[in-house]
């Protein structure tokens, strides 16, 4: 049996078990899961919290959703598509840029402002995205 059918298992038997059985806290010098192992925990998390205020329809809903990511993540998969997001985020703050630039040059101080804001909403995406590369 492989890593990936042993956490499968894992998670499985904890879906089964429900909230009565919880699961010990991981130790404080254990890394952080990253990457498809990431996604499933915080999947799991999201079922053990249905499953505590008795909404089966969101419940199975995520427990179609882990079983997805089960079935279908791959490390470089995660790791291609959130190098795009960072990409279609350094596109948006260089169009963002752009536009201040241009709303500065007719010196519109209320498009500027609106200019600025949008630059700043998408700086702050596009940190979002490259901090999502290391998870």
């Amino acid at each position: 049996m492989n890593k990936f059918s042993s956490l499968c298992a894992v998670l499985v038997a904890g879906v089964l078990a429900g909230p009565a059985i919880a699961a010990p806290a991981a130790p404080a010098s254990a890394p952080a899961a990253t990457g498809c192992a990431a996604k499933q925990q915080h999947v799991q998390a999201q079922i053990d919290i249905a499953k505590a205020n008795g909404n089966q329809n969101h419940v199975d809903g995520l427990s179609t959703a882990l079983q997805e990511i089960q079935n279908n993540c791959t490390e470089n998969g995660l790791r291609k598509e959130r190098e795009g997001k960072v990409l279609d985020a350094k596109r948006e703050v260089s169009k963002r840029q752009s536009d201040l630039d241009k709303a500065m040059k007719k010196g519109d101080s209320e498009k500027i402002n609106k200019r600025k804001d949008k630059l700043a909403e998408a700086r702050k995406e596009l940190q979002d995205a490259m901090d999502e590369l290391d998870k």
